[in-house]
């Protein structure tokens, strides 16, 4: 059974990382949220959750106002082209619903079939914001412990220039 918000707060109080969370409506779109983000200190996150066609599975965590060139990102990250993974592969491997994928849903990746890429413009930020598992709240940690909960789950943590991308 995948993990629920408070699974996650247990978590990253295990592992000693400081974290809030602000509970609001249902965001399904970086847009949606923008009323949110002021309010918010921080890099604000969009989460793309991806595949190419020999089964690699990518989840990407950029900045909400990165632009990214999605028919030319394969090239960076080496892989083949990618498109958008489908919602029944999300749930099974992310254990999330789409417009609830999160970098946090990486804790329900326990075989890490996903490999996770984070945006260079994101990591420049002092807090990180994620949804907690579900649209319905933003929580914020340090990117330091970022580092360290994406590492405490066994992934690795690719960071990405995607202003290369041109």
């Amino acid at each position: 059974m995948p993990a629920s918000p408070s699974d996650l707060f247990k978590f990253l109080d295990e592992l000693e990382i400081s974290h809030s969370t602000i509970e609001h409506e249902a965001t399904f779109t970086v847009e949606e949220g923008r009323h949110l983000k002021a309010s918010m200190p921080g890099g604000h996150t969009k989460n793309l959750f991806m595949k190419d066609k020999d089964g690699t599975i990518v989840l990407i965590s950029a900045w909400c106002d990165s632009q990214l060139k999605l028919n030319q990102l394969h090239k960076l990250i080496g892989t083949r082209r990618l498109s958008f993974a489908s919602a029944e592969l999300m749930v099974e491997v992310l254990g999330v619903q789409p417009g609830s994928v999160t970098a946090f849903a990486l804790m329900n990746d326990s075989t890490q079939r996903v490999r996770f890429i984070a945006d260079e413009a994101l990591m420049g930020f002092e807090t990180v914001n994620f949804h907690p598992l579900t649209n319905t709240a933003t929580t914020a940690i340090g990117r330091g412990d970022f580092r360290r909960f994406v590492e405490a789950t066994g992934h690795k943590l690719d960071v990405i220039d995607f202003s290369q991308l041109v």
